[in-house]
């Protein structure tokens, strides 16, 4: 079975300092949706792993979160791409839970619930605590540059032997590339 991990804010969708707390500010970084159909249309499951500190912050409810994720499944769905699952830590970085990224805590959860090793699953983010994260369960971490991915490449710290790409769309490509898959992108 082949799987992909994706970050969702910085990876499929801009990211904002200010949280993205409306559907109306969920906005697809170019690209990724398409990204993201290649992937299925080459037989990857896609699911997404996200720290949503914002609903511990109150800046929104579950409700507006479920609204958020719609607008991202039908979005990505219109390009004839699906996600299928996505898992999402609701804690904000001083609860001390296990499942806020960096700690690995979300990624297990995945493979709990898919019933998978990790071990060499690309897990793609925007920053080191992805990156982090993806390392702890063996999995294959891959930074892009969009979100915050550009800071973390300018830090360096911690990204030794770490693929980094521009965007989703090229490491998308990649992936394909090193499976045989076609990377040819349907025409808009």
């Amino acid at each position: 079975m082949k799987l992909i991990i994706l970050d969702r804010d910085g990876v499929i969708n801009e990211d904002s300092d200010d949280y993205i707390k409306s559907p109306e500010e969920w906005v697809p970084i170019p690209g990724s949706l398409q990204a993201i159909a290649r992937l299925t249309q080459a037989g990857y499951r896609i699911v997404v792993a996200s720290n949503q500190s914002g609903l511990a912050r109150g800046l929104f409810d579950r409700d507006t979160l479920q609204h958020i994720h719609d607008k991202m499944h039908r979005a990505v769905s219109a390009t004839g791409g699906a996600i299928e699952a996505i898992f999402f830590c609701p804690h904000g970085p001083d609860d001390g839970c296990e499942c806020r990224k960096p700690k690995p805590g979300l990624l297990r959860e995945i493979a709990v619930n898919l019933q998978v090793d990790l071990r060499g699953v690309p897990a793609i983010g925007d920053s080191l605590r992805d990156i982090q994260a993806a390392q702890a369960v063996g999995a294959r971490p891959i930074l892009v540059r969009t979100g915050k991915g550009a800071s973390a490449v300018a830090e360096g710290k911690g990204l030794a032997g770490v693929e980094v790409y521009a965007d989703l769309a090229a490491a998308a490509d990649a992936l394909l590339r090193d499976s045989g898959a076609s990377t040819a992108r349907p025409r808009s």
